[in-house]
């Protein structure tokens, strides 16, 4: 499987993302500052929701064009079936019987992308699942623990 590629579709997403999110970001700002939202009374919290929103919405807009930036550098790395699962590795596993497909890399864990017909979910070195992968290889076994529940993830493949 081609990561450079996967890494171009990511970017295409995430600007594409980044659109949507700088055009709802506007909308709110001229509702938060809209003559019309602003108090009509104490209990009149229009305005101050408007103005939580846009900030919320801002964040979120830094948080693409940092991601956006690392992925411009990303240094893609190679792996095959021995070598040990790290930053930028694609892996494949399986559990219950339903395939997975998860690309590591330090920022972004959550952001989803389909490609090559498969969806593909970043997952980040410190989330559970990106630290149980860390290190293993094709063939060995993922267990991620949450709370009383145990999941296993059996590593099929690793590019």
């Amino acid at each position: 499987m081609d990561k450079k590629k996967l890494v171009e579709a990511i970017r295409t997403q995430l600007e594409s993302d980044l659109l949507v999110a700088k055009q709802a970001a506007l909308a709110t700002y001229e509702a938060a500052t809209h003559e019309e939202s602003k108090p009509e009374n104490e209990y009149d919290t229009r305005g101050l929701e408007a103005s939580y929103l846009a900030g919320a919405q801002a964040k979120r807009i830094s948080q693409i064009e940092e991601l956006l930036v690392i992925l411009k550098h990303l240094d893609v790395k190679d792996f095959g079936p021995h070598d040990k699962i790290n930053s930028t590795a694609l892996v494949e596993v399986e559990s219950n019987g339903k395939h997975s497909f998860f690309f590591i890399i330090a920022k972004g864990g959550g952001v989803s992308v389909k490609f090559e017909g498969r969806n593909i979910q970043i997952v980040t070195p410190s989330s559970p699942l990106g630290e149980a992968l860390q290190d293993l290889r094709q063939g060995d076994i993922a267990t991620v623990e949450n709370g009383d529940q145990v999941r296993e993830y059996e590593i099929m493949n690793v590019w």
